[in-house]
């Protein structure tokens, strides 16, 4: 059960993180979006001003895929350490340790959100509007991201202490996932034949699901029901995952 104590504890962490990435930076905010804002700037120049691709709209398009997939990449790249980084309360204090990532998965969403502004005036740019579906639809798509990631960065926060090479496997598997995800280019672009493997793919109708809420206002009830079922599953593996390791944690760090 969450208890009040335990929600004033993810507050207070989250706080502390919050302020320990931003201290002594100037353009604390900027730094939040000028990671995917980099990525959507060279992107841009590779495909659409050097390779030519005849899609309208571009820059938006890769935005509305790159700050939602920045939220999940920013998060499971750092779970790796999340446990070691804190070795010394894991050892020495009484705590859910499940706290830990959660709190890195929770700050990263709150970037994400921080984020949302931009896109709102990048669709201004190129004479769009908000949909009023995003009302119920961002904290839709938020939960549902939470819980997949949250599930992922238990699994490798947990197993990493144990198996260090995890770090650099999860780093790949990042990578792969980036070009293997309809985010720089459109799932209509993908072979016929090879669209199912879309569905197979835990994120691809988590992103397809974002960016079609950010530019069209709709909310497809089939890709939903595929995120939420990838997302419970995630989030249940990785409960299992650390429910199982948890107790050795302090004997390994």
């Amino acid at each position: 059960m969450i208890t009040r104590h335990y929600i004033d504890f993810i507050v207070v962490l989250t706080q502390k993180e919050m302020k320990v990435r931003y201290k002594s930076s100037v353009l604390g905010y900027f730094w939040s979006i000028a990671h995917p804002l980099a990525f959507a700037l060279i992107f841009f120049i590779a495909f659409k001003i050097i390779m030519k691709i005849q899609m309208e709209n571009y820059a938006l398009f890769l935005i509305t895929g790159l700050f939602p997939w920045q939220w999940l990449a920013n998060s499971v790249n750092v779970s790796p350490m999340v446990f070691i980084g804190n070795a010394s309360m894991v050892k020495k204090v009484n705590f859910s340790r499940s706290a830990l990532p959660l709190v890195t998965v929770l700050q990263d969403g709150i970037h994400f959100v921080l984020s949302i502004p931009v896109i709102v005036l990048f669709m201004f740019v190129y004479h769009k509007s908000p949909s009023l579906s995003w009302l119920y639809g961002i904290p839709i798509l938020m939960g549902v991201q939470f819980m997949m990631t949250y599930g992922v960065c238990l699994v490798v926060s947990t197993i990493n202490p144990f198996f260090r090479d995890m770090e650099r496997l999860v780093s790949l598997f990042i990578m792969f996932m980036f070009y293997l995800t309809p985010i720089i280019y459109p799932e209509s672009m993908v072979p016929e034949r090879y669209k199912y493997l879309l569905n197979l793919n835990p994120v691809a109708p988590l992103m397809i699901s974002w960016r079609n809420l950010f530019l069209d206002g709709t909310l497809d009830a089939g890709l939903l029901t595929i995120s939420i079922s990838y997302s419970v599953a995630t989030f249940a593996f990785g409960y299992a995952v650390y429910k199982r390791l948890s107790w050795k944690l302090a004997e390994v760090l």
